[in-house]
């Protein structure tokens, strides 16, 4: 039967770089005799998502004309929707156009790659990457906005560390990493979660991001993705994330817990992807669309604050962007994963219920304000989390966690986790 499923963006179906037996075998000797770069773990994240299909139709870094493209016009320089620049960067001077490399994190090899083009980004060409990339429309964004973001934005903080040299060209990607053992049954390829939805005979699907424990918001959104579509993939984000964060491992557990009580099984899936959060707000809420159209959902749940750190970005200017980006009509080219746009969302004493901006009329005193930001900050002060904001068989879960830490961070509260800008 054929799948009823979005097609992968770009036109070309799954642009999957990882090898598998012989020709990995043989590429994993070849690479042993070739020099080596150690790379980032943004970079580790976005070289496995080329190598399982995630960013079809990537087949290897970015050079500089589509870098300037990307930034400029959201598009690659062929003309098809991109939303962020995919870089590769080395201080290793002696690395050369035509050379093959080899590409490793922590000692594990993780791909080789044909080196096509080796170029400098200036100080003033970074400024113009973070700028167009993580500038947004928050309080943090309206002045001295790299003054600011150097000190306070992490994805800022990795373009302006990011190493001498960039490197492009195409890659085999010879390991996923570790994530298929580490998190089996949730870590899952594009193509294994399409045969999983094309067997459930879905066609209209939905995704939640996720790099937070589920809260009563997420759980609000997730239960609309349900009611409106064949069915919701609650896709949580499995790589690196910043400091204060709760460890994916953690929040996978508490997802499943949340999932066992309080939903129908049939129409919801938990899965994991291999990416780092580069905390671009707007910009990274398309990117989520993107790879999500390579994973076969064509709706994004979008609500506040989408993939925001600190006040950088207007409350719903995740939600605006996607009226934004270019549209030639030619679907091989365009973004066809839409937003689904959802409210402000909280729990209301009145309503005695979950309820959103649309919905409730009543004041704000009347709700409880929820976000990932602020509940994290309460357990990680061990103060108490106030009634209807978390399901309470999560709760436990995350309770042990910060019980466990020896180290603590400090988790700052912005506008849109505290409510102040509702």
């Amino acid at each position: 039967m054929a799948s009823k499923l979005v097609p992968p963006h770009g036109g070309k179906g799954l642009v999957c770089c990882l090898l598998e037996g012989a020709a990995l075998a043989a590429e994993i000797k070849k690479a042993a005799g070739l020099k080596k770069i150690e790379i980032s773990s943004q970079e580790k994240g976005d070289l496995i998502m080329m190598g399982i299909g995630g960013f079809s139709p990537l087949t290897g870094f970015m050079g500089k004309a589509d870098w300037k493209s990307v930034c400029e016009k959201f598009t690659m320089t062929d003309g098809t929707f991109w939303p962020i620049p995919v870089m590769l960067a080395t201080d290793d001077a002696s690395v050369k156009a035509g050379d093959e490399i080899t590409l490793e994190r922590n000692g594990t090899v993780m791909a080789t790659m044909k080196v096509t083009e080796k170029f400098e980004l200036s100080d003033a060409e970074k400024t113009f990457e973070c700028e167009k990339n993580y500038k947004g429309e928050g309080a943090d964004s309206q002045t001295d906005f790299m003054g600011t973001a150097i000190k306070d934005h992490p994805g800022v903080q990795m373009v302006l560390a990011r190493k001498k040299y960039c490197l492009a060209g195409p890659v085999k990607v010879l390991s996923e990493g570790g994530f298929p053992e580490k998190f089996p049954g949730v870590y899952k390829t594009p193509a294994q979660l399409r045969a999983e939805m094309d067997e459930r005979g879905w066609a209209k699907v939905a995704a939640l991001q996720l790099r937070n424990p589920m809260h009563r918001s997420h759980e609000y959104l997730c239960k609309i993705g349900v009611e409106v579509c064949d069915g919701v993939v609650i896709h949580s984000l499995v790589g690196a994330l910043k400091p204060g964060d709760i460890p994916a491992e953690v929040r996978v557990d508490a997802i499943n817990t949340l999932v066992e009580h309080y939903f129908v099984k049939k129409n919801v899936i938990q899965a994991g992807y291999p990416l780092d959060m580069r905390y671009a707000g707007p910009r990274e809420a398309l990117l989520h669309a993107l790879f999500r159209q390579n994973y076969g959902m064509n709706f994004l749940l979008v609500g506040r604050d989408h993939a925001g750190v600190g006040d950088f970005y207007g409350m719903f200017e995740a939600q605006e962007i996607f009226d934004k980006i270019p549209v030639t009509g030619n679907a091989s080219k365009d973004l066809l994963t839409q937003p689904l746009k959802i409210d402000w969302t909280f729990y209301c004493v009145k309503c005695d219920g979950m309820a959103s901006l649309r919905t409730c009329p009543h004041s704000k005193e009347d709700r409880v304000i929820l976000s990932g930001t602020k509940l994290r900050k309460l357990l990680s002060e061990g103060g108490d989390v106030p009634d209807h904001f978390g399901r309470e068989e999560c709760l436990v879960i995350l309770r042990k966690y910060y019980a466990g830490l020896t180290e603590k961070v400090e988790v700052k509260m912005q506008k849109a986790a505290s409510g102040s800008a509702m």
